[in-house]
């Protein structure tokens, strides 16, 4: 059953409405062949795009929804709980509008933000690098300053999008001091020497392309660097604590559809004479999965909330983030073991959804760096 909202405004109400309508009509009839096959569904991008889905967080004046993130971030949620690919990928979108719009001067995002967010393209994040995933500040990605352009050379990992994207937001080393020396820009998808590699063949998210891409001298005009020189690490970590909550948001989705199906089932199917939610043993196990959805729900509202205020969320993301994607992981592992030999087997979607969720421990920092996150906030 969809997970119940309580929204701030009528409109956001109609918001989560539209989301579920898409959802019902463009993403779930097409989910299951399209992770087995491994489509990327630029189409369905193009839709939540055109119905303004994916700049929800961004104003309107730049063509933005004008959305809290508290709002964004349950549109977000239902748009993952029909399919997940599609939630970390309007996740990624609106990470990559980050910098121009918080980095940017009015000049760049008057020429720029507007066509980013107007539903027609498609964005990307480019930090991690094969050797610097948890560590940013090691990466060797470099962008050389020549007259009025960038010359940006190296390599990208782990990109979503990759290939498909049509703009990329950029991180790169321009001077040799660690992570004073990193700085942002926004790379068009046609720049010249710009590709991407063959797609990870990954356990989960088929329907998401991640690649690396390769940057081998793509000259990138000045004008595109995104604030100063060596504000890119502090540019790119601040975007991930909204990140964060994007993909804790995907997660919860991810785990709320676990949920229903488990419920489901457990109604349908008897043992010993009754349904088996009957049964206290599976029943208490259900209650705790949905206990663990609905605190990683209200866990990332709470950081939303935060952020929409005003106020300082960073720890409070790293929270979100850490329990909703440790819970979802638990929450469809333990769908699987509610469906028994049924949810081994591809007839039911559980066993993608826990296949699905193993990255999202992984990915926007690994749960291990949001403890590491959190503690030093404590510390302070």
């Amino acid at each position: 059953m969809p997970a119940e909202r309580l929204m701030p405004t009528p409109e956001a109400a109609d918001l989560i409405e539209l989301t579920r309508e898409i959802a019902d009509k463009e993403m779930r009839p097409r989910v299951d062949d399209a992770e087995r096959t491994g489509t990327f569904p630029r189409d369905v991008f193009l839709t939540l795009g055109r119905a303004g889905l994916l700049s929800l967080p961004y104003p309107e004046e730049y063509g933005g929804g004008a959305q809290p993130y508290e709002v964004y971030l349950q549109v977000l949620e239902e748009i993952a709980a029909a399919w997940a690919s599609v939630g970390v990928g309007t996740s990624v979108h609106v990470l990559s509008c980050f910098g121009l719009f918080h980095a940017g001067t009015a000049e760049q995002r008057q020429e720029w933000l507007p066509g980013m967010l107007g539903g027609e393209l498609l964005g990307a994040y480019c930090l991690s690098e094969a050797h610097a995933g948890s560590d940013p500040a090691a990466m060797r990605t470099r962008a050389v300053r020549d007259g009025d352009d960038y010359v940006i050379t190296g390599s990208k990992a782990w990109i979503t999008h990759a290939g498909h994207a049509d703009f990329y937001q950029v991180m790169a080393r321009t001077s040799d001091e660690g992570s004073k020396g990193i700085s942002c820009f926004l790379v068009p998808a046609g720049a010249h020497g710009l590709t991407a590699d063959k797609p990870e063949d990954k356990m989960g998210l088929m329907g998401s392309t991640t690649a690396t891409m390769a940057f081998d001298g793509v000259r990138v005009p000045a004008r595109r660097r995104l604030g100063a020189e060596g504000q890119g690490l502090a540019i790119a970590l601040a975007g991930l604590d909204s990140g964060r909550l994007g993909i804790a948001a995907v997660a919860t989705g991810v785990a709320q559809a676990a949920l229903d199906v488990a419920v489901r089932y457990a109604k349908e199917r008897e043992a010993f004479g009754k349904p088996i939610i009957g049964h206290q043993g599976l029943a208490f196990l259900l209650a705790d999965m949905a206990a663990a959805v609905e605190s990683a729900r209200a866990t990332y509202l709470y950081a939303a909330r935060l952020k929409d205020a005003g106020r300082p969320f960073s720890r409070q993301a790293s929270i979100a983030k850490l329990v909703a994607t440790d819970n979802a992981m638990k929450v469809t592992t333990d769908a699987v073991q509610v469906l028994g030999g049924a949810g081994y087997t591809r007839d039911f979607p559980v066993e993608r959804y826990m296949r699905e969720t193993k990255v999202m421990q992984i990915f926007e920092g690994t749960n291990q760096i949001q403890r590491l996150v959190i503690s030093r906030d404590l510390a302070r």
